[in-house]
This record gives structure tokens, sequence and C-alpha cells, in this order.
């Protein structure tokens, strides 16, 4: 199946996130625009969408997702307000990833300043494979989930907005965290968890 031709990108709104408008041509010749955001500058989102158009991998991921294990069999979640939804969220911790930083050092530094958990001696993190995108409609963000054991070793250092609530998950009550579910389970949460609540005899 033939591909769009991406013509021209029109930068419509600078900030936190940068709103484009895609301009594309269609295999019929038509003409075609989108509307996307995304928090890279003009010059670094056009290189990473013909990057893509290319088939070459993203080099580096916007965000990093933690899923850490206590030595007590229980998972570091969290409660955070998000201003979007105008709602608390359960989610991972989870955090953008600073210029020049690497996955790991992005990990420990988001896990201690949105938990006071830190990595347990000893042990780095474990990547999946690559990155995934956050909302393919919608925007290029992409964050990669790594997988950790920790502990708590002191107090969160956040943002003032930063509206968070730490919880310890037991494994074995990941079912009934789930049936019980009142507040919306980011979409990363949820997979991981199901994917958990599947491996375990309910």
């Amino acid at each position: 199946m033939e591909s769009p031709a991406l013509e021209s990108i029109e930068q419509v709104s600078d900030g936190w996130l940068k709103k484009y408008i895609l301009h594309y041509r269609m295999a019929d010749g038509s003409q075609h625009v989108y509307e996307t955001v995304s928090r890279k500058g003009p010059e670094a989102f056009r290189a990473h969408l013909e990057a893509n158009s290319r088939g070459e991998a993203p080099t580096a991921a916007d965000a990093v997702c933690i899923v850490g294990t206590t030595p007590r069999n229980t998972l570091v979640m969290i409660r955070e307000f998000r201003y979007p939804l105008n709602s608390w969220c359960v989610a991972f911790p989870a955090g953008l990833v600073d210029p020049g930083e690497d996955i790991a050092r992005c990990a420990e530094r988001e896990l201690q300043e949105e938990t006071g958990y830190s990595l347990l001696p000893g042990t780095g993190v474990e990547p999946l494979p690559q990155a995934g995108y956050s909302s393919t409609g919608m925007s290029d963000e992409q964050v990669h989930v790594v997988f950790a054991q920790v502990e708590k070793t002191g107090e969160p250092n956040r943002e003032p907005n930063e509206l968070i609530e730490v919880f310890e998950l037991p494994l074995s009550e990941i079912p009934a965290f789930l049936e019980a579910a009142e507040l919306p389970i980011g979409t990363r949460a949820q997979l991981v968890l199901e994917l958990l609540k599947a491996k375990r005899p309910l």
C-alpha cells in the first residue's frame, strides 16, 4: 500500500506542547491536513517524521515509565491528579527524559522525585525492547517502559503542581484491585496489571 507523502509541516502554536498541521498528498493526488502535537521543536519534529518514513528506529524516548517491584512482592504505583482529565488517575511513576539523559538515569531520578523510592543496590532497570507511542492518533510522544527492583529510601521531591499519592499494590491483590477500580487507569498501567493478573492464579 502506498503511503501518503508529507509535503509540509506548519507550526501553529508553541509552548510545552507544540501544535502542528501536517500537509499530505494522498495516493490519488488529493490533499489532506492533519492536526498533531509534539514536545519537539520544528526541526527535531520533522527529522523524527522523516526517519519514521524511512523505517529508521527512533534514537531516544521522550519519557520513561517505571514498573517497580519491592522485596515484599508489591508494585509501587501512584494516584496522580491529571489536569487534562480533571481527575485522579492510577499509573506507574513516569517522567520526561532530560536532554542527554539515558533511560536508566531518568528512571532512577523520576522514581525518587515522584515517590521517594530508589533502585535496590546492585540492580538496574530492564527496559522493554523499544519505546511505545502513547497516542498515535494525536502525538509522536514515546514512552519507554522499564522494570526495576525498588525500595523506599527517602521522601519524594515533587514540583508544587505534581499532586501524587504513592501506594504499594500486592501482586496477589491485582485482580481485586482491577475489579474494584473506580478511578481512571492509565493505559500502560492497565496493560501491565492485566498481564501480571493473567500470570497469577485467581
